[in-house]
């Protein structure tokens, strides 16, 4: 396959303050890589905290599945809390600064019994059972915390990532605010909404579809259905689709969003979470095949939990996004707010595609 060089910003089109350089020759200047560590595959470790047999060294589970047996998924309280719902009083700050007080609650989820698995070899059926354990924690620190304005569900899988344990598993943060990015998608989509009357992801979900066509063989009559894939189409499901964004912020970005237009995953039904498994299951087996061992956040970003949260649900859409972590910020990223993508979307978003799948 032949790369052309490409070298342009890229304006995000959810979020349009938001910019990507997509600088492919950037990728071809000689570096000296760290050798990779392997990744822990085994089944069972004596020494983490997560695997089974382990459970007095983390606390009391708040949620598990099954509830009796030999568990599937564990939900446990975080011992080292981002936020927390105890009574610290901010200190008062004369001038200009202000505080907010860090209230809230961290739970972490382990994923899975098994110590080494990674994401692409969970069953189906597993991380549909996943996706509505994320569902009912939500749904219950809402309920508990009338404080909490959004909760943040995420994933980090490797060193690269910033995972500490090994063990796969995702977290859970509800806070007293709505993270800015967030609330930047939710007045974003709402602007696009209001000027066009239609929602910006519905938008960029029907241009990245397949585009069928029929064509019929003149001398046989017979008729050839031809599928045309969009330049950032991944994979489809009944439900869900996953597109590789247009100005992706890292080199394999991948977002899925469920086809019909829902502002809020807390609406999910068990269907739709069946087949969002098995979209994610393809996507990250594609990614698998394609860079090899993958280290990756994942975030979930729902219409926040708040008083207006009406007027977003037109025009917001939830979503997963899926960012592996093939590189380290520069000082340019970090002092400019502008992310350098070396991959050319489209040409990523190909290469994806052209992984046969059993």
């Amino acid at each position: 396959m032949t790369t052309q060089n490409v070298r342009e910003i890229r304006i995000d089109p959810i979020v349009p303050t938001r910019s990507v350089l997509i600088s492919t020759a950037r990728g071809k200047r000689p570096r000296k890589d760290e050798p990779s560590l392997p990744r822990d595959v085994s089944e069972h470790e004596e020494t983490c905290p997560f695997c089974l047999g382990n459970e007095h060294q983390t606390p009391p589970p708040v949620l598990q599945s099954p509830a009796s047996g030999q568990w599937e998924i564990r939900v446990v309280e975080n011992l080292y809390p981002i936020l927390n719902d105890d009574p610290i009083v901010p200190g008062l700050i004369p001038g200009m600064q202000q505080v907010i007080e860090g209230y809230g609650h961290h739970e972490i989820i382990i994923d899975h019994s098994n110590h080494g698995i990674a994401l692409h070899q969970m069953s189906k059926q597993h991380l549909a059972l996943l996706f509505s354990v994320y569902q009912e924690r939500m749904q219950f620190l809402y309920q508990t915390y009338p404080r909490v304005r959004y909760i943040l569900v995420f994933k980090n899988f490797g060193k690269a990532a910033g995972g500490s344990i090994p063990h796969t598993h995702s977290q859970i943060i509800a806070m007293p605010l709505v993270p800015h990015n967030v609330q930047d998608e939710v007045e974003c989509s709402r602007s696009f909404y209001d000027k066009t009357g239609s929602c910006i992801f519905c938008t960029l979900i029907d241009e990245a579809l397949p585009l069928e066509t029929t064509s019929f063989d003149r001398s046989s009559g017979e008729k050839h259905q031809n599928y045309q894939p969009g330049n950032y189409f991944i994979e489809q499901g009944k439900h869900f689709i996953a597109i590789k964004p247009f100005a992706s912020r890292y080199e394999w970005e991948i977002h899925i969003l469920p086809l019909k237009h829902q502002s809020n995953f807390l609406y999910a039904t068990d269907e739709e979470f069946n087949d969002l498994a098995g979209v994610l299951k393809r996507t990250m087996t594609r990614l698998e095949a394609v860079i090899g061992e993958v280290q990756y956040n994942y975030f979930l970003h729902t219409v926040p939990h708040v008083k207006n949260s009406t007027d977003s649900a037109l025009s917001f859409h939830w979503h997963l996004e899926i960012c592996p972590r093939t590189s380290i910020p520069s000082g340019f990223e970090l002092g400019s707010g502008l992310f350098v993508n070396t991959i050319n979307p489209e040409e990523a978003a190909l290469q994806l595609r052209q992984i046969n799948l059993p």
